[in-house]
């Protein structure tokens, strides 16, 4: 999906426009426990969250994710925005939550990019 179809479909605001941004992004991921997000992410997602707080850059760089939307109106602070500006990440916000985000993005079929984490799996 097109990076700016998918802030559009959340009715978010770029915070960081001068960031360059990958004209596609291959799908979607919601959550605030950047351990999930490390642990079953596929790259080159979006990452919908509610934490606000500069970790979530630092666990996006890693996980080579290409958009984070803070959801619930949360705005995250100068720390976060530069550090963003710093990596090259674009940041919006919206102020959706991230059922909302996500339902609409899963609806104009934008796919998941969580896998399966399998961390009490019997075998």
């Amino acid at each position: 999906m097109k990076f700016l179809d998918v802030i559009a479909l959340c009715e978010g605001t770029l915070l960081t426009p001068d960031v360059d941004h990958v004209p596609e992004i291959k799908g979607g991921f919601a959550g605030d426990l950047m351990s999930d997000v490390l642990a079953s992410i596929q790259s080159e997602a979006v990452l919908i969250t509610g934490l606000c707080n500069p970790q979530v850059v630092r666990t996006a760089l890693i996980a080579d994710i290409r958009l984070i939307i803070f959801a619930r109106g949360k705005n995250p602070g100068d720390e976060i925005l530069d550090l963003a500006i710093e990596e090259n990440l674009p940041v919006a916000s919206s102020r959706l939550g991230l059922y909302e985000i996500s339902g609409r993005l899963s609806q104009a079929g934008l796919p998941s990019c969580e896998m399966e984490m399998n961390l009490f799996r019997k075998d």
